[in-house]
């Protein structure tokens, strides 16, 4: 297959300002909050500044992600998830299964604050050239750095901005929601959804490699798991960044033509391409399939392109 040239798109229609329907916020508060969802999630909540941001998987025992977000301190004794939609309810009860006797108190705030997905020069503005989950803090709104969509060697700015309900919004041109998350998947990051409920540990989705987990804070839900996967050798799959000429769905199967009844990797996010030349997607797969290709389904011959990845994969934490 003739893999469509990325540079054909059209630069000047990526950027902008995006509504993000399908994210959602859960706020922890109260004095032990930091605390708590340090000892929940794969990465350090405890040292976060007050105003800065982190990647982080809420795990299973089996080390398995059940969640994933964008962790924000913005208080002393408020950190913001910012989550998956369709994952929110379910979350929001599990992490409230663990509170016990912690001073914080768990809730649904998806309607207390405003996401915004800047793109392009818009992000820049806000977040003023910040390196990945670094995050900017002005007239209370929050604009957290995100890795930039990668597109021929040129990277296009991407961040999250967030702020109270009835906030001005920031200025630029309406960003359809399908190019953010087009975006969202050229920059080879992004939060676990329901499709993919406890398919991956952390690393099947590169985490370690993007400032998701932490192997030095102390013990969460899954940790010995995590660390066994990178440290000893037994992990088995990885995330790419493919090209196909049909829609994948997240959570659909992807087979290899060396094996057609066997799966060896997952849909993780697929979105059509802006200039409406195939799709883009990111995929979980085996690392042995990924030297043989990957093909649609069983007996579809349409093949996966791989692209390259923006980011190294990190060999030494």
């Amino acid at each position: 297959m003739n893999l469509p040239v990325i540079s054909s798109i059209d630069l000047s229609a990526l950027q902008g300002v995006s509504s993000l329907p399908t994210l959602g916020v859960i706020q922890a508060q109260g004095e032990d909050a930091s605390n708590f969802l340090h000892n929940q999630l794969s990465n350090d909540v405890l040292l976060l500044p007050v105003g800065q941001s982190r990647l982080a998987a809420f795990c299973s025992a089996k080390g398995r992600m059940q969640a994933s977000f964008i962790v924000m301190k913005v208080a002393p004794d408020t950190v913001l998830l910012v989550l998956s939609q369709d994952l929110l309810a379910q979350t929001l009860k599990r992490l409230s299964m663990f509170v016990l006797r912690a001073k914080v108190k768990m809730s649904d705030a998806t309607s207390l604050w405003q996401l915004r997905g800047l793109l392009g020069n818009n992000a820049m503005t806000e977040a003023g050239g910040a390196a990945p989950w670094q995050t900017r803090v002005q007239d209370g709104a929050h604009t957290v750095a995100l890795y930039p969509a990668v597109l021929s060697d040129a990277p296009i700015p991407r961040a999250l901005w967030i702020a109270p309900a009835g906030h001005t919004l920031p200025a630029g041109a309406d960003l359809p929601t399908e190019v953010w998350q087009w975006a969202e998947v050229m920059s080879g990051v992004t939060l676990v959804s329901q499709a993919v409920f406890e398919a991956f540990v952390p690393q099947m989705l590169n985490y370690e490699s993007v400032g998701g987990v932490n192997f030095k804070k102390g013990c969460y839900p899954g940790q010995e798991v995590v660390a066994r996967s990178q440290f000893r050798g037994t992990l088995k799959r990885r995330l790419a960044l493919v090209h196909s000429p049909v829609l994948l769905t997240a959570g659909q199967e992807v087979f290899t033509p060396e094996d057609p009844e066997q799966a060896c990797a997952t849909v993780v996010l697929s979105v059509a391409r802006p200039n409406g030349q195939g799709f883009d997607a990111l995929v979980s797969g085996t690392l042995e399939s990924m030297q043989t290709g990957w093909h649609v389904d069983k007996t579809d011959g349409q093949a996966l392109d791989f692209l390259p990845l923006p980011y190294p994969l990190l060999a030494d934490i």
